[in-house]
């Protein structure tokens, strides 16, 4: 694990201590389960998380990479494509060479990872099988190199009061690696009702408020 402590310094100190609080990726994702997830067509900078207190997966991945970036890990970001569905993102770390991830989510199972994948491949297919669409489709197809968000620093992505839809952008636009073949996607089965029935427990929908 090789533990960096740059570019943190545009956060106040009330700000750094909250976040230092959270002490290792996986205290970084008890915070992020702990608020509430909520469906604005937002992107905030971990700063206005913080104030907030509520997150969807976008900008609770944005905020874990900061998170992990002042309790030393780089500030990694990682997309999960999908077809007929939504895309994942996600904050991924290393120790002692493994990967491992944090995540908001609407949904049970799509968030934390312990650090034990050998390969970014490895770490998208812990996700494979829970990620599906409202149809019970098994939606997932690719998986991006890792973002260091250190390269928008100077658009001050961590504290910005604006909106950071440049990261999105970003995401859409590298290139993404493929899960599948066509022929294995063809063959795919539809997810039965007591996994879509855990994996959305909680789920949070605009008909619910």
């Amino acid at each position: 694990m090789q533990l960096r402590r740059s570019g943190t310094n545009n956060f106040t100190g009330k700000e750094l201590r909250n976040l230092r609080g959270l002490k290792t990726p996986a205290g970084v994702q008890r915070f992020l389960d702990d608020l509430p997830y909520h469906l604005a067509d937002t992107a905030w900078s971990p700063r206005v998380v913080l104030r907030e207190r509520t997150a969807h997966c976008l900008e609770g991945a944005i905020f874990a990479a900061a998170a992990l970036r002042v309790l030393g890990f780089p500030p990694l970001l990682w997309d999960l494509e999908a077809d007929q569905d939504t895309d994942h993102v996600l904050a991924i770390f290393k120790v002692r060479g493994l990967w491992g991830a944090v995540a908001k989510s609407n949904f049970t199972v799509c968030r934390y990872r312990e650090p034990v994948y050998r390969t970014l491949r490895e770490l998208a297919m812990s996700y494979f099988n829970v990620y599906f669409n409202l149809r019970g489709e098994r939606t997932l197809r690719r998986y991006s190199r890792p973002v260091d968000l250190s390269r928008f620093d100077h658009r001050d992505w961590m504290i910005s009061e604006h909106g950071v839809w440049f990261i999105a952008e970003h995401l859409c636009q590298i290139a993404h690696a493929p899960l599948l073949t066509l022929a294995q996607a063809g063959r795919l089965t539809r997810i039965d009702a007591r996994t879509r029935a855990a994996e959305m427990l909680g789920h949070v929908s605009k008909a619910a408020g």
